[in-house]
């Protein structure tokens, strides 16, 4: 597995759409004319999701754990290898305790019998007493300078342990691959949604100026005394209304954006590029078993957990092998003495075979080996439980989806219903035989219609996008 690999939208395999000019004569051509040159979403999106994957803060944090994990599996590896270490040690000791030989003690009864014997047959006595001579424990400058190596021959707690880390790495190239998948589904649905609040902005807005329109005409017709003032007073109510629904359109559009940069990791207030989705919505024909099947395929969590599961195992063979001996091969050498110094009768080597067996520790061990298989227990169970919640994070993905599909059927139908009734009210009130009321009714309906089908089409992509992820689909 590599790091750093790259992701790209799969918008373009998306059947996507556009809000289509012709159909909303409530707008004019003006309202989308600053789109006209926009890019479609499908690039924008890949450029986002580019700059997402080298900048996001949670996918650097995601990097570093793998770099920290393969720290420490080259570390486990070097405990392969032999470990050279040196000492030195200089002492300077006064005091303290002695060694006393009894030689005195020993030799000088043995003496003083020997020379009254001399002295019985008249010579003179030649034995003198003895001291007990006394020696100190510790010398008072002493200087132990050695290089020591320790080379493993049989410890079968390495590869082990080796074994457990490796499986912790890729489980954490995994965990990096998730938080990819997962970051380009969050841009590219939070784009998609500031892409819906800029365009319900925008009708909004071209409502808003068909209203203040429609003020101005009443306000002449009050004043030349052809309608009463409640139809001005309609008229001003209709206005305040689509100017409240605007300040909210626009804050829902500066959160979205806000969020997007976030996941960007840039200055929250940067503007987004606006783009286009010029193609229309296709039928999603999945089968429910086969998505499943796609997601336990491609979903990096299964991998991730799989290799947590398998270096739980590895913790488990590592606790069981500290219960074995370990052979190992020594080699010291270096100088001692008062004063440091090379040379005969200074220099020193050794060569040892060392086994080290620990027979009693109070049930340590055991109790070890206990916690690591539980702890491979709890991997194998988050494991299922993870499988579990992804199985039904496909099925409610689908279901989204094929309610949004519904839904976008109903939605066009309810929009073109308003347009015809919006036309035909139009020309009742040209010719004067409709009432205000139901004309700006019809206006109203035709509103709230036509912002419903921009929020259907949109909510259709992004569920696409979110089964997508479910899927693994997302995956190259």
């Amino acid at each position: 597995m590599q790091s750093g690999r790259k992701f790209f939208p799969r918008l373009i395999g998306l059947s996507l759409i556009a809000l289509p000019l012709s159909a909303l004569p409530l707008l004019g051509a003006t309202a989308f004319a600053q789109t006209e040159q926009s890019r479609e979403a499908s690039a924008v999106i890949e450029d986002y999701v580019k700059l997402g994957l080298g900048s996001n803060l949670a996918l650097q944090s995601a990097n570093l754990e793998v770099e920290r994990s393969q720290a420490a599996l080259d570390a486990a590896r070097g405990r392969f290898f032999p470990e050279a270490t040196l000492g030195a040690r200089y002492t300077r000791a006064e005091g303290g305790r002695e060694i006393s030989l009894p030689l005195g003690s020993a030799l000088n009864p043995i003496y003083l019998t020997l020379n009254e014997l001399l002295a019985s047959s008249g010579k003179l006595p030649r034995f003198g007493l003895i001291e007990d001579p006394r020696f100190a424990l510790q010398r008072e400058r002493e200087q132990d300078t050695r290089i020591s190596v320790r080379q493993p021959l049989y410890a079968p707690a390495i590869p082990a342990a080796v074994r457990a880390q490796r499986s912790l790495l890729e489980a954490n190239e995994f965990a990096r691959l998730a938080v990819s998948n997962r970051l380009r589904r969050d841009i590219t649905v939070g784009y998609l949604d500031w892409l819906r609040a800029s365009r319900s902005a925008r009708l909004i807005d071209a409502s808003r100026a068909l209203l203040a329109e429609n003020l101005r005409i009443n306000e002449s017709l009050f004043e030349n005394g052809k309608v009463t003032q409640d139809q001005v007073l309609r008229a001003q109510a209709e206005l305040l209304a689509v100017e409240q629904q605007l300040t909210e359109a626009g804050n829902v559009r500066e959160q979205v954006q806000s969020y997007v940069n976030f996941l960007l990791n840039r200055p929250l207030d940067t503007p987004l590029e606006a783009a286009e989705i010029n193609s229309e919505v296709a039928r999603t024909v999945a089968d429910l078993a086969v998505l499943r099947a796609a997601a336990a395929t491609n979903r990096p969590e299964f991998g991730q957990l799989d290799r947590a599961v398998r270096a739980a195992g590895a913790r488990v063979d590592a606790s069981r092998a500290t219960r074995k001996p370990t052979v190992a091969l020594g080699i010291d050498g270096g100088t001692q003495g008062e004063d440091y110094g090379f040379g005969r009768g200074r220099n020193f080597a050794t060569v040892s075979v060392l086994l080290n067996w620990t027979l009693f520790d109070g049930g340590t061990r055991r109790a070890e080996v206990r916690q690591a298989r539980v702890a491979q227990r709890q991997a194998e169970l988050q494991r299922e439980q993870v499988g579990q919640q992804i199985q039904l994070e496909v099925q409610q993905s689908l279901d989204r989806l094929q309610t949004s599909e519904a839904s976008l059927r109903t939605a066009e139908a309810r929009a073109a219903a308003a347009r015809a009734v919006f036309r035909i009210a139009g020309r009742k009130r040209d010719e004067g035989v409709i009432s205000q009321v139901e004309f700006l009714d019809a206006r109203t309906a035709l509103t709230a219609a036509e912002l419903n089908l921009n929020a259907v089409r949109f909510e259709v992509l992004a569920r696409q996008a979110e089964l997508d992820y479910a899927t693994g689909a997302t995956l190259p």
